[in-house]
């Protein structure tokens, strides 16, 4: 299985891909699609350009599935909102591409990755370089976005043996906001 971790950003979305082989993880590529070239109050440029690179990463590394992380709810309900779009544009890219997606949100990848829930970008950038053997450590958007691959490999194994035992599971199709915090 090859997964696509996808951090959305309206500036810098990360990525990052592995390979996964039983309960092993291959490093494959990551990095950042960037939109500082569009005009500063270009959106539809901008979301033009994560879709668009979007879609050249699932072309050049060729994932089975991809996952991305789910936004949480901001001070500043602006930003929310532009982040939100930008997610949507990674996602639009994922599925024209037909790639399932599953999501994840920031506090479950950190679970995965360093074992609590408040690790600082820093730790997840660490942790992610020793789980996937770097020489160094990865930029903090396509740490996060590997970190995102690597947390749906451990589900995705998860998953599939719960289909291979004949279990159903039922996966939240988006976060909800309850008591001021997303989950």
């Amino acid at each position: 299985m090859r997964v696509l971790g996808i951090d959305p950003g309206l500036q810098t979305t990360g990525f990052g891909v592995v390979d996964v082989d039983g309960a092993q993880l291959h490093y494959v590529a990551s990095g950042t699609i960037k939109t500082r070239d569009a005009a500063q109050g270009d959106l539809p440029g901008r979301l033009k350009i994560i879709f668009d690179g979007v879609q050249e990463v699932v072309r050049r590394y060729q994932p089975t599935t991809a996952s991305v992380e789910i936004v949480f709810v901001n001070v500043n309900p602006q930003s929310t909102l532009l982040l939100g779009q930008a997610r949507g544009a990674a996602l639009a890219g994922l599925v024209s591409c037909q790639l399932s997606v599953s999501e994840y949100t920031a506090l479950q990848m950190k679970k995965a990755i360093t074992g609590h829930g408040l690790a600082r970008k820093e730790q997840i950038q660490e942790m992610v370089a020793r789980l996937l053997k770097l020489p160094a450590v990865p930029s903090k958007d396509a740490a996060d976005a590997l970190g995102i691959a690597i947390c749906h490999a451990h589900a995705g194994r998860s998953f599939d043996a719960i289909a291979k035992a004949g279990g159903t599971l039922t996966r939240r199709a988006h976060a909800h906001y309850k008591g001021g915090r997303s989950y």
